[in-house]
């Protein structure tokens, strides 16, 4: 197929879906990729894209490629397209989104963007589900234990709740890299995880780590592999643990298939 029919492809399947969100929503009025907003859905789409090179931005809980196409100044198809995503309408909390096109980043280090709280009312699009289990898929990666203790939860396939593992135990306990990476997250932006680090691997492979007592890495940093990353603790817990995470396409992936048996 050639680059301007999978483009217009693309367009094609971003404006169909919307359309079909909206008329689900019981909306009156249609907003099109590149037009203007519509009433009822808070959404003005822009005309043309403005990619940032080098800039990522980390999937939230309640966001939509259309919210944040919107609020990054980047038409929702440019957005899909850019980032290869086989069904837009479905992004996952922890998934890393390009805002701008492949080979375009300069050979920068990624910077994270972190956008704002959506305001009431939401948007249209479906919005980030806190979970999509799949099954094993096989990675290159070197992956090593974040911590030592005892593990007190496991992933559950499907339970929103469990999408890692829960490794207990000190206050300040070293809480290292799994593999080498990037930081493209480091806060406590996101509900239920406290002091939290995501770092990307690959195009593919993310790994999180979470309730740490504090963060001794900045976005943009990369990291080696056993390198301590934070101290442990209980942010948005109820003891001393890291809740830790490997994604595979921002989908939540049982980590004990991937780490070395203990």
């Amino acid at each position: 197929m050639s680059p301007d029919r999978l483009s217009k492809g693309v367009r094609i399947g971003a404006l169909a879906l919307l359309v079909s969100t909206l008329a689900a929503c019981g909306t009156a009025t249609v907003v099109r990729p590149g037009g203007s907003g519509s009433a009822g859905t808070g959404v003005t789409t822009p005309k043309t894209s403005v990619p940032k090179p080098g800039q990522t931005v980390v999937v939230r809980k309640g966001d939509t490629i259309y919210a944040l196409a919107r609020i990054h100044d980047i038409t929702p198809a440019d957005l899909i397209a850019w980032n290869s995503l086989d069904n837009p309408s479905t992004i996952y909390p922890g998934q890393v989104i390009r805002l701008y096109p492949a080979g375009a980043g300069g050979g920068r280090a990624p910077t994270t963007v972190v956008t704002p709280p959506r305001s009431g009312g939401g948007s249209a699009g479906s919005t980030a589900p806190t979970t999509a289990p799949v099954g094993p898929v096989k990675s290159n990666i070197a992956w090593r234990w974040p911590a030592d203790g005892a593990i007190v939860g496991r992933y559950v396939a499907g339970d929103a709740t469990k999408q890692g593992v829960d490794i207990a135990g000190t206050s300040g306990q070293a809480v290292k890299a799994t593999a080498n990476g990037v930081v493209v997250y480091s806060g406590a932006g996101l509900v239920g995880y406290g002091e939290l680090i995501i770092i990307k691997h690959s195009d593919q492979w993310l790994s999180a780590y979470g309730h740490n007592r504090k963060r001794l890495v900045n976005e943009g940093q990369s990291v080696k592999a056993g390198e301590q990353i934070a101290e442990m603790g209980r942010t948005g817990a109820n003891r001393d643990m890291v809740h830790f995470e490997i994604r595979y396409n921002g989908k939540p992936v049982d980590p004990q298939q991937y780490l070395p048996a203990r």
